[in-house]
């Protein structure tokens, strides 16, 4: 995984509670069997018609939006079904962190099992970073190491994060990364097992 630290982006504001991930990646677009290539399909059905035609009314298809690295929504955030695919969607379309007030707990994981960094923040800190970026775009610094997130007005909200999901992100470690650490524990106990 690519190590995330500091993030300075417009922010995209999701006004939307409870997204769930088949709203993330719809159903029909899970027969790919890499892990790449799901970004086109982020948010499919509402981004755009039933003839393929772009939504311009919703937010992804904004021009003052394209590029950004932070995704911004409300509370419930990739509820529904467990699959990954969802992350690897809002990964591959270019967002390396979401904010909101909460996460489903199996979502949650695995954005940092993808290297997303997912960033709560209470309801109110969220509804004000929304308003800002829906009156006009808004830029923020996000900060995993100081876990801070800066507006482009000077707002400061700071964030809570889980010290061995900070470590992974900090690193860009995944599990078997992680595992790799120790490797030289691993190979002397084995090398005691074999002794035996």
């Amino acid at each position: 995984m690519e190590p995330i630290n500091i993030v300075n982006s417009i922010i995209t504001p999701l006004d939307r509670k409870n997204v769930d991930t088949d709203q993330i990646i719809s159903k029909e677009f899970l027969k790919r069997i890499e892990r790449t290539g799901f970004g086109r399909f982020l948010f499919h059905h509402w981004r755009f018609d039933a003839q393929g035609n772009e939504n311009s009314d919703f937010v992804l298809n904004k021009p003052e939006y394209q590029g950004s690295q932070i995704l911004v929504a409300q509370d419930n955030f990739g509820c529904g079904s467990s699959r990954e695919h969802a992350p690897w969607a809002i990964l591959d379309y270019g967002f390396r962190v979401v904010i909101a007030p909460s996460f489903a707990d199996i979502f949650h994981n695995n954005c940092f099992k993808n290297g997303i960094l997912p960033i709560r923040l209470t309801e109110i800190e969220c509804d004000e970073i929304l308003a800002k970026g829906l009156a006009s775009p808004y830029s923020v610094e996000v900060n995993l190491e100081a876990q801070t997130v800066v507006g482009s007005d000077g707002k400061v909200y700071s964030f809570n994060i889980d010290p061995y999901y900070k470590q992974m992100l900090l690193n860009g470690w995944d599990e078997i990364s992680l595992t790799f650490q120790y490797e030289d524990y691993i190979k002397a106990y084995e090398d005691k097992r074999v002794a035996f």
